[in-house]
């Protein structure tokens, strides 16, 4: 067994390496006394493996955790993980990550890595990283507001946010201050109406949306907050009555548990006097307003709406 070189210093190396999962930087391991002959035949022995421009010391399958430090350590400078895969290490659920996203400086020029996406911000330093994370994480509203913006649907970017609220995650005004401070990102509009939605208040922005809607398909004004008895005789509210059928237009609220099922059971009731009752979350309304339309014409005609 070779002779241990007196300049190598492996208890720092073991200490930088215990506190990144096994993983460190070549200007780490350089600190610590390790030139790139001994990396090359570690490397070559299979004792350690490249991951990004980083090191892992074992031959193992990197966790997740350690390739999210690997491509960290291979950006060139301050770093973050934001997007998804930010969101995910503050706790939300349900909206995994395809990729690693990664957010640099917008002079930054980071080497192209396989299954990571850098993104260069002009609006990014050390005070949007969470200061009890590791590896180094954008803060909780920022990280779902990236999610967001690079969400191809509008649709299901705007579930994140919503389950971001609901999940306990973060609040609607965070949210709302940081697409703010975003700019003119992707699916701003209907991410700031959704937030409107989950937020709650006496006007309903979706049911003014509806009554447009409504027009387009070419149905008569409806009314809206119609007044109906259940089979017991209580008063039950709708959000906008057709005459044939009426509509009811679910918030962002509404998908949480104790709210659906009151709303559940106030369907059944109405449904058991003879009451048509079509629901439409008002994410859909807000970012799918072809498919109501559509809906709407359909039930026109199976319900026979007269006038139309």
């Amino acid at each position: 067994m070779p002779r241990m070189s007196a300049s190598r210093k492996p208890e720092l190396l073991r200490a930088t390496a215990a506190s990144q999962l096994q993983v460190v930087s070549r200007a780490q391991l350089a600190a610590s006394g390790y030139d790139r002959d001994f990396i090359r035949r570690a490397i070559q022995g299979h004792r350690w493996q490249q991951l990004g421009l980083a090191i892992l010391l074992h031959a193992g399958e990197p966790t997740q955790g350690q390739r999210e430090w690997a491509t960290i350590l291979s950006a060139p400078g301050l770093a973050a993980l934001t997007g998804r895969t930010a969101a995910r290490r503050h706790g939300l659920k349900r909206f995994d990550a395809e990729v690693i996203d990664v957010l640099v400086p917008a002079r930054a020029l980071p080497v192209p890595l396989p299954g990571v996406r850098w993104h260069r911000s002009q609006r990014f330093d050390e005070f949007d990283i969470h200061p009890a994370l590791r590896p180094p994480t954008v803060q909780r509203a920022r990280a779902f507001v990236d999610a967001a913006q690079w969400t191809p649907s509008g649709r299901i970017a705007c579930a994140l946010l919503a389950a971001a609220v609901q999940q306990r995650r973060t609040s609607v005004q965070m949210l709302r201050r940081e697409v703010q401070l975003a700019g003119p990102i992707r699916h701003r509009r209907h991410i700031l109406a959704v937030l409107a939605d989950v937020e709650g208040g006496a006007d309903s922005l979706a049911e003014i949306d509806f009554t447009k809607l409504a027009r387009q398909a070419g149905l008569p004004p409806p009314l809206r907050q119609a007044i109906r008895l259940d089979a017991s005789g209580r008063r039950r509210y709708l959000d906008v009555d057709f005459g044939t059928f009426s509509v009811e237009v679910d918030g962002g609220v509404h998908l949480q548990v104790l709210t659906a099922i009151d709303d559940a059971k106030r369907q059944i009731d109405l449904t058991l006097v003879g009451q048509r009752i079509l629901r439409f979350p008002s994410i859909v309304v807000r970012t799918e307003p072809e498919y109501v339309v559509t809906k709407l014409r359909a039930a026109a005609h199976v319900f026979g709406l007269p006038g139309r």
